[in-house]
């Protein structure tokens, strides 16, 4: 069985960059795809790779991530100044984080209408 959690931003929001990724990376290792709300800095995605591959091990075998954006708007002016002042103030919260362990994530793939996750068979248990 696989399980989704949605985490609302508002989980991570109190966290420090070290805490952001702890808990991503955290959820990932129970074999859970983690889809959350708004987005990390570039450079905390960065540090959740680097911390994935330290933790990588014979029964961990990393993640997939995937970042989707939404696309400017188009009628620029005041609206992309309005948005860029409250990703400013609240933290990044357009788009949408996803976050998986890979023996469980096969694919990730993105365009600009939708996102497909591709998910390995479950294997049965003895």
């Amino acid at each position: 069985m696989v399980t989704l959690q949605l985490m609302p931003y508002s989980q991570i929001e109190g966290l420090s960059s070290l805490g952001r990724i702890r808990k991503l990376l955290d959820v990932a290792k129970d074999d859970t795809v983690v889809l959350l709300q708004g987005r990390l800095k570039p450079e905390e995605e960065t540090e959740l790779i680097k911390a994935t591959m330290e933790k990588i091990n014979k029964d961990f075998k990393g993640i997939e991530l995937a970042v989707v954006k939404p696309g400017k708007t188009k009628e620029g002016g005041f609206a992309s100044i309005k948005n860029d002042i409250i990703n400013a103030v609240l933290g990044d919260r357009q788009g949408f984080t996803l976050v998986g362990p890979a023996n469980i994530v096969k694919a990730i793939k993105k365009d600009p209408d939708r996102i497909q996750l591709m998910m390995n068979k479950s294997r049965k248990r003895r």
